[in-house]
């Protein structure tokens, strides 16, 4: 046992009034009690205790070390019960919604990261790209892109991403790379069937606006599905930066028109408006808004 064990078997002693009742509090014998009570007289070198078959009573040095270790007991308490808030809040599940592009791009090793760090959260990842109503339909955390206009809903930045042309080499070598937003009347694009107006891509050049009429004989409303065709050389597609990092850095697709801007898309991390979010919650956002962040700051490095 260690000197606060055995100041707070002090404190216990005294407050129970006798060796028997400490005893069965403290869950030992009455002799392994006394031993304790004579090594921190030992460790102190002064006499706590007057000692009689009928009571206990404090010296004058037991009464100056009694204020102190009834404090220690209560100081330990405390922290075993905010530890057990800790642990109670850390442990269970946080609902999350997620866009499917951004799910499949980056959710799969960040959770696994963060679950090799908080075991105890119980992660639930929807992906949706239509806006939940999270408070309605009980999410704790969702991902939104574009301006938070629901008032009732606390957003923190994740990542900033725009709209980027691209196209296999194979591609390119085959039908020669555009060079002006123009050029693409004459190339097979890949069609986002998100969007209505899907055959309309619109870039800037300072401040002019440039829209270019494309088209193509593929359409998906899957981001990650677009990529694919691009990378088999089936056209030129407009992705958002955040799925191209990979591709990108080993060369499997070429950014194209770098010299015309395209849209740019602010990434929110929201939840619903409350007092104070669960702490399992809380970890779980401050761990997001962090690791999105090294990732935007390795994205603009490669688009640099």
């Amino acid at each position: 046992m260690s000197e606060m064990d055995d100041l707070a078997a002090f404190a216990v002693l005294i407050e129970a009034g006798s060796f028997t009742v400490a005893a069965e509090q403290l869950g030992c014998s009455k002799g392994q009690l006394s031993k304790r009570i004579s090594q921190l007289e030992a460790q102190f070198c002064v006499v706590l205790l007057h000692r009689t078959t009928r009571k206990l009573s404090l010296t004058a040095a037991g009464a100056a070390l009694l204020p102190q270790a009834q404090a220690l007991v209560v100081q330990v308490e405390r922290a075993r019960q905010a530890l057990a808030r800790l642990k109670d809040d850390l442990a269970g599940p946080v609902r999350m919604t997620v866009p499917v592009s951004l799910g499949e791009t980056f959710f799969d090793g960040l959770l696994l990261e963060f679950s090799k760090q908080y075991p105890q959260v119980q992660i639930e990842l929807e992906l949706n790209n239509s806006y939940r109503d999270l408070a309605r339909d009980g999410f704790d955390l969702g991902v939104r892109s574009g301006a938070i206009e629901n008032e009732r809903l606390v957003a923190k930045p994740l990542l900033a991403w725009h709209e980027m042309t691209c196209a296999s080499p194979a591609y390119l070598e085959q039908h020669g790379e555009p060079l002006t937003p123009a050029d693409l009347t004459t190339h097979t694009c890949l069609l986002n069937s998100h969007y209505s107006g899907r055959e309309e891509w619109l870039y800037h050049q300072q401040h002019e606006l440039l829209r270019v009429r494309v088209s193509g004989t593929f359409a998906s409303n899957h981001y990650n599905l677009l990529k694919k065709a691009a990378l088999v050389g089936a056209g030129v597609a407009r992705l958002p930066s955040y799925v191209l990092p990979a591709e990108l850095a080993d060369g499997r697709l070429r950014w194209l028109l770098r010299d015309y801007s395209t849209r740019s898309m602010p990434m929110y991390l929201v939840h619903p408006y409350q007092g104070g979010l669960p702490r399992r919650t809380q970890v779980l956002a401050d761990y997001l808004v962090e690791w999105f962040k090294r990732s935007g700051q390795a994205l603009d490095r490669l688009q640099r």
